[in-house]
């Protein structure tokens, strides 16, 4: 089946990791971002069509600016990246253009995935410049982007462009060989896992914690990354970057990296993006009754299964929806404002009217608009 699968890939994420382009005291790696695009080029000639998502502005920025530490205020960052992009964005462009490859700057925020309309333009956008046979290379858009907007880590944000333009794989180059039986860089007796059926907590302990100066992920978001992205059909592979030819030797059918497998039943595109591109602006705490009516009977949540209101958001904003122990299980749009869900939580439907003066929905948050996560 992981023969197939890679065999099968006409688009793929590929996601760049600062510390394989970028570190600090030596700035940026030209002959790294020489030798990826070598390998792109020959994924390209192969017939497949790349997005990429690196990282590395920051970390180019620092050095550029002469920073002695990675900076850890806001504005500091963003100053970093406004620098460095330029300067990874230009090694980009010289490394491609030796091997006759055209590539795209596109900068994102959370915000510009949020907005339905705005994750629309940007799939136009981006599956237009593949028709033109160009490599979109994305980041963050750290010179604009505040706390509230930040995807985090570029882990994450790879996995939603691979939603966002459909792909067949998503692929993390990492510092590491793939996802182990313990961290290898503590334990050398650390056996690699070649395939991962699917990320349950087991699997999420084992991918462990953060990363270096370089990185602001681990090998939990990319683990996390990929669990996201098997609910919508895709599957991803953790292979390391610093070995010039893995990328390749993946596509050559060879047993490098990781591969976790794509679900057999995905979400539909509109639901993926409720349940993991869309933020939560509150949450919603619910009974025993709800939560099984939600998980087990596939049904709408009615105001009636509702304990406690948390947060302050309007009608057609995202939420969790959370047990009485407070696990988040569920996320959806809801019809109704925080300050209205306040007034009716526990009633009946037919007690909306005379609470609140009007009824615009029986539900406050209909089934197709909910995900359970």
């Amino acid at each position: 089946m992981r023969d197939q699968i890679v065999k099968d890939v006409k688009r793929l994420v590929l996601k760049v990791g600062s510390r394989l382009v970028a570190s600090k005291g030596s700035g940026l790696n030209a002959e790294r971002i020489d030798q990826l695009a070598s390998e792109l080029a020959v994924l390209k000639v192969q017939g497949r069509e790349i997005v990429m998502v690196s990282s590395g502005a920051i970390v180019c920025g620092i050095e550029k600016l002469g920073l002695p530490e990675y900076p850890k205020s806001l504005p500091h960052k963003q100053a970093a990246a406004a620098v460095g992009q330029s300067r990874l964005m230009w090694a980009y462009e010289k490394a491609f253009e030796k091997v006759g490859q055209k590539v795209a700057q596109v900068l994102l925020t959370r915000e510009d995935l949020a907005n339905r309309a705005r994750f629309l333009n940007s799939r136009h956008t981006l599956t237009t410049l593949l028709d033109y046979g160009v490599v979109p290379i994305i980041n963050e858009n750290d010179t604009v982007a505040v706390d509230e907007i930040r995807f985090g880590d570029n882990d994450s944000l790879a996995g939603m462009v691979a939603h966002l333009v459909d792909a067949d794989l998503l692929v993390i180059l990492s510092d590491v060989e793939g996802l182990y039986t313990e961290d290898p860089h503590h334990n050398p007796n650390a056996t690699l896992i070649p395939v991962v059926t699917e990320v349950t907590a087991e699997i999420e302990r084992r991918a462990g914690g953060t990363s270096s100066f370089e990185g602001t992920g681990g090998m939990y978001t990319k683990v996390l990354a990929a669990k996201k992205a098997a609910t919508y059909g895709i599957a991803t592979a953790i292979v390391s970057g610093e070995r010039p030819g893995h990328l390749t030797a993946l596509f050559d059918g060879h047993p490098v990296g990781t591969l976790f497998l794509p679900k057999s039943q995905k979400l539909t595109s509109r639901k993926h993006w409720i349940g993991y591109t869309v933020k939560a602006k509150g949450r919603l705490t619910l009974d025993d009754g709800a939560v099984e009516a939600l998980t087990r009977k596939g049904k709408s949540l009615l105001p009636s299964g509702i304990t406690a209101v948390h947060g302050d958001f309007d009608n057609g904003d995202a939420v969790a929806c959370v047990d009485k122990s407070g696990r988040e299980f569920a996320k959806g749009l809801v019809n109704y404002s925080s300050e209205a869900i306040a007034k009716i939580k526990g009633l009946k439907t037919f007690e909306i009217q005379k609470t609140l003066g009007y009824k615009d929905y029986d539900e406050v948050i209909h089934r197709d608009n909910l995900v359970i996560l």
